[in-house]
């Protein structure tokens, strides 16, 4: 398997996990929040959080397949790069509400530092993606401006 393809494949499946705990904050809070790493949830209203996080994570997750999908891997090496906050900033709320180190660095850190190495095989697997540039958009707008006068 080359370099491209394996980093596709890590891709995908970062894209599907985040799709995974979306469906499952979602489906079964409860359960889902108890592998999460904080020792004490919200209750009763407050549990509306959760929907917050599942949400968060289908967004990520259809985000990184959209861009996959259409074959933006330059944009999605930086979409990645700035998805690297959220399983940090995760880390850091477990540790500050009482949660482990376990869980902190290897849930949540260690998913920041796939994360980060994917955005670093993408950017190098891939090639800018193909924007039209100033003098390619100036051309194409002559070319429409003759062809409406003929």
């Amino acid at each position: 398997m080359n370099l491209h393809r394996a980093t596709t494949v890590l891709s995908v499946l970062l894209g599907l996990a985040c799709l995974w705990f979306g469906l499952s904050f979602l489906l079964a809070p409860a359960t889902a929040a108890a592998g999460f790493g904080i020792p004490s949830w919200p209750e009763g209203d407050a549990a509306g959080y959760f929907a917050v996080k599942a949400v968060r994570d289908l967004a990520n997750g259809a985000i990184v397949l959209t861009l996959l999908a259409l074959g933006r891997r330059r944009t999605l090496a930086w979409v990645m790069l700035l998805f690297v906050i959220v399983p940090f900033g995760d880390a850091i709320a477990v540790l500050g509400h009482g949660g482990g180190y376990a869980a902190a660095l290897g849930i949540h850190a260690a998913t920041g530092v796939v994360v980060l190495l994917a955005a670093g095989l993408l950017f190098a697997t891939s090639s800018r993606d193909a924007l039209p540039g100033r003098s390619e958009l100036a051309r194409t707008g002559r070319e429409a401006r003759v062809r409406s006068f003929s």
